[in-house]
């Protein structure tokens, strides 16, 4: 009974003072562990990039063992139009922290990018996009502060923190990138929150810059690009891929490899900064015709590894065919996942 009552005093004292401290430390966007099963969120240059119309569905729960635990959920959907000479996107996303979502940020974001042909297979993209966020506190339901503990009842006192004036914060974000590709390779550069944003209940607080570099190669291991084998399986293609992403003085690096063997993708990633490992990533997918379903699992391996329980996540995506019209523009090749 002790130890249980220990354990509810130090999971509400570490949520609320989590909640006080979440704006004073600037916010960090959320590690989506399947890049490129979210492409509009890596960099608004995708808007387009696979021609036919495509929708993008992610669902991550990262470390659940904890009580504050991160749960974040994002549909994307993109298209190619010829008359703009490039595509548009829209995403919409929310990221909850703590019991019940007491804290919550959604954005709900606009992109168009303008694609360009440099040379025989060198595809440009450019992208721009404009983002409305909000960010809200569940301030009487489920927030605990120390204020409110007693020894020995636990949580029983109904004093509290004076409330920010306003529960319920609403910005523009904008973003802006580009993406290259040829017929082997692929690259980008991504820069987010270009105004920087004030998310602070109590003062004001920017959000820190974002800038995000990724690359990576397609790497055909069969004798023949188009050849199939007998048990159905599409020709072996290795994707090396290098992420990285500088935010608030802080540098992550993400690199791995993926094996599309069709109908079926494998991956193994590493997640570190430069002060911190954090993750082993292991990722499954399966694509059929024009759907696809992907899960990753994070094995954390930093100092809270015993606590975390690991990540999920789960994307889902539907490719439509290409209008007969369309076919003469050519898809921007990257991962799936």
């Amino acid at each position: 009974m002790i130890q249980r009552k220990l354990k509810t005093l130090l999971r509400g004292t570490l949520f609320g003072a989590a909640v006080l401290m979440a704006f004073s430390v600037g916010a960090q966007d959320v590690p989506f562990s399947q890049f490129y099963a979210n492409p509009l969120y890596l960099n608004p240059g995708f808007a387009g990039s696979a021609v036919a119309p495509r929708v993008s569905m992610s669902y991550r729960a990262q470390w659940p063992g904890l009580v504050s635990a991160y749960t974040t959920v994002s549909a994307s959907y993109d298209q190619y139009f010829d008359d703009l000479h490039g595509g548009l996107g829209v995403i919409l996303l929310t990221d909850r922290v703590g019991d019940h979502g007491a804290l919550s940020t959604s954005h709900l974001g606009l992109m168009y990018a303008f694609r360009f042909q440099l040379a025989r297979d060198l595809f440009v993209s450019a992208g721009l996009q404009a983002s409305l966020v909000n960010n809200h506190l569940r301030w009487d339901e489920y927030l605990r502060f120390p204020e409110q503990i007693d020894r020995e009842l636990g949580f029983s006192f109904t004093t509290m923190p004076a409330p920010p004036e306003k529960l319920s914060r609403w910005s523009l974000d904008f973003n802006a990138g580009v993406l290259m590709s040829g017929s082997k390779w692929y690259a980008g550069l991504a820069a987010s929150h270009l105004t920087q944003p004030n998310q602070a209940f109590y003062s004001e607080d920017r959000v820190p810059i974002k800038l995000t570099v990724h690359g990576g190669g397609l790497i055909n291991v069969a004798e023949e690009s188009r050849r199939q084998s007998s048990l159905g399986l599409g020709a072996p293609i290795i994707n090396p891929n290098l992420i990285y992403q500088y935010q608030g003085g802080g540098h992550t690096f993400n690199y791995g490899v993926n094996l599309d063997w069709q109908p079926f993708v494998v991956g193994v990633w590493f997640r570190h900064s430069t002060v911190n490992v954090d993750a082993f990533i292991f990722m499954a997918g399966v694509q059929y015709d024009y759907f696809k379903i992907g899960y990753s699992y994070d094995v954390t391996v930093s100092k809270i590894a015993n606590s975390t329980a690991g990540t999920h996540e789960i994307s889902l995506g539907l490719l439509m065919p290409v209008p007969e019209h369309k076919k003469k523009v050519k898809a921007i090749r990257c991962p799936s996942f």
